[in-house]
């Protein structure tokens, strides 16, 4: 029997879910356009020297090579999420695979610099249609007890797109395929976009909100406005040399976001049809797991930039070798992904989330003394431990982090929580790196000789890492608003404990209220 969610067949049920072996194909269809994703927003900054000297690109043209994937990206993900609720997220999801894999091609064409820009703006609108829905389509296709495994395997994705971006960059820059510099690093895309359009289109179930939505344009413009103003100053700031402008404007952003929040709630009472679900955040496990997201992005935002500089400005590595150091903190956290949530979170529940936070930040601690001890002179190999370490940390935190997330959230709000979901991430990922500024560059001193640069980069280095210890420990303090353990193994049900009807029955609620649900999680 081929599965349907609740919202297009009322014969679907969580087993017709389980006996429906496509699913598990569509499964590895969105892994890996969210893998594509995720490569892409690595791979174009170790290729950032080959660009500038082939394509002749400026200083600020390849700022915004970068700023304007991940701008066009951030603004368009609630958005792309909610489009997918009212249109159907089979449907949304082809259009944004079939746009990024053109995009991808036009980068990779790209004539000049302007065109590549414009390609990169491009190519992150598209993906803020196309990765909302990946999240959406596992849980409207899954039945509760089987998303833990699933989000397992996102976790696992998350960590190897982490580094394989630099990695695969810098092999396919240096390989410099039929002369083509660093345009292979976009045009890689095109195979598998096509197969992922062509699959996707059979073995995909469409789902969508059980009830009548509309686009809510309103909301539309006031987030995007909103997030554009926070966002574009962090994105700049440190070209700009931190204008005052640029703090009006992320002032004014959040004067903007309190206009959203007010005209979201009237919108809600009204028709029902909000952009940004706010009743969402009435679920703790939703609310707890955002702000904990939050953080957790600044983290990351800080630490795969200085650490890029790190190596290839302060050690002078090629890179080649900066992206295959990378290489165990990848295997690292795919392991502890899977392990997490398959073995250690049912039994444990949201210590394995904190565990993971404290684990990280005694990698990073070792990190600094490593770094400290060994100075210029510090070999790959030597990093492998702190990496390693690191690795397994974040392991345990991504994969059950979005199973926390998202389990207790009802479907027909899949698509606006999911576009939440990665909203926050990028938006404390530009928090992050706006924060580079100041805790690495802000401890480099300028007037210093050339000879002794590098060494100022390494004491930067170690500097930073002390504020990834910092957040990671605000991290672990938020985490104690997570639930406690999965409700079946706090009752004893297992499979069954996720099962229930309350998990793939929709009862319809006044606008604005969630329906009733059998929460994964308890407190």
């Amino acid at each position: 029997m081929t599965y349907s969610s609740p919202a297009t067949a009322p014969t679907g049920t969580a087993a017709d879910a389980a006996t429906d072996r496509r699913r598990w194909f569509a499964l590895a269809i969105v892994m890996t356009a969210a893998f594509m994703d995720l490569v892409d927003v690595t791979i174009v900054n170790i290729a950032i020297p080959s660009i500038q000297q082939d394509a002749g690109a400026s200083y600020s043209q390849i700022q915004w090579i970068t700023a304007g994937y991940a701008l066009a990206f951030a603004a368009g993900l609630i958005t792309g999420g909610r489009l997918g609720d009212i249109h159907g997220r089979k449907r949304m999801f082809l259009i944004g695979i079939g746009g990024f894999t053109l995009a991808s091609a036009l980068c990779g064409f790209a004539a000049n610099p302007e065109m590549l820009v414009a390609s990169r703006i491009l190519q992150g609108g598209m993906a803020a249609m196309m990765v909302p829905q990946v999240l959406s389509i596992v849980h409207a296709t899954f039945p509760a007890h089987e998303r833990g495994k699933v989000f397992g395997l996102f976790g696992m994705i998350v960590g190897l797109g982490a580094v394989s971006g630099p990695l695969l960059g810098a092999l396919l820059t240096q390989w410099n395929i039929f002369g083509l510099e660093w345009r292979p690093i976009f045009l890689i895309n095109l195979p598998v976009g096509i197969a992922g359009l062509i699959l996707g289109r059979k073995f995909i179930s469409e789902s969508k909100a059980p009830k009548a939505l509309k686009l809510d344009l309103v909301g539309v413009v006031l987030v995007t406005l909103g997030l554009l103003m926070v966002l574009y100053p962090l994105t700049r700031g440190q070209e700009l040399d931190w204008p005052l402008w640029g703090y009006v404007m992320m002032a004014g952003g959040l004067v903007v976001f309190g206009a959203l929040i007010a005209y979201e709630k009237a919108k809600a009472a009204k028709d029902g049809s909000p952009l940004v679900e706010l009743s969402l955040f009435k679920v703790k496990s939703f609310a707890a797991g955002i702000a904990v997201q939050t953080v957790f992005g600044v983290s990351m935002g800080i630490f795969f930039l200085v650490w890029t500089l790190y190596m290839q400005e302060g050690l002078g590595w090629s890179a080649l070798r900066a992206g295959t150091t990378g290489v165990p903190f990848s295997i690292a956290v795919s392991a502890a992904a899977g392990m997490s949530v398959q073995t250690l979170v049912p039994r444990f529940g949201r210590k394995v989330l904190q565990g993971g936070a404290l684990i990280m930040a005694t990698g990073v601690l070792l990190y600094i003394w490593e770094a400290d001890r060994y100075g210029k002179d510090i070999a790959s190999w030597q990093m492998a431990l702190p990496l390693v370490v690191m690795g397994a940390g974040m392991g345990f935190i991504v994969a059950p982090l979005t199973d926390a997330i998202l389990s207790d959230v009802p479907r027909e709000h899949s698509g606006s929580a999911s576009g939440l979901l990665n909203t926050v991430q990028q938006m404390g990922t530009a928090l992050g790196l706006g924060l580079v500024s100041v805790v690495f560059f802000g401890a480099i001193d300028e007037k210093v000789a050339r000879s002794e640069v590098p060494m100022e980069i390494v004491g930067a280095f170690q500097n930073s890492l002390w504020w990834v210890v910092g957040v990671l420990v605000v991290i672990f303090l938020l985490m104690f608003a997570l639930p406690g353990k999965p409700r079946q193994h706090v009752e004893g049900g297992g499979e069954g404990g996720g099962e229930g009807g309350g998990e793939d029955a929709h009862t319809e609620s006044p606008p604005g209220e969630l329906p009733a649900r059998e929460p994964a999680l308890t407190t």
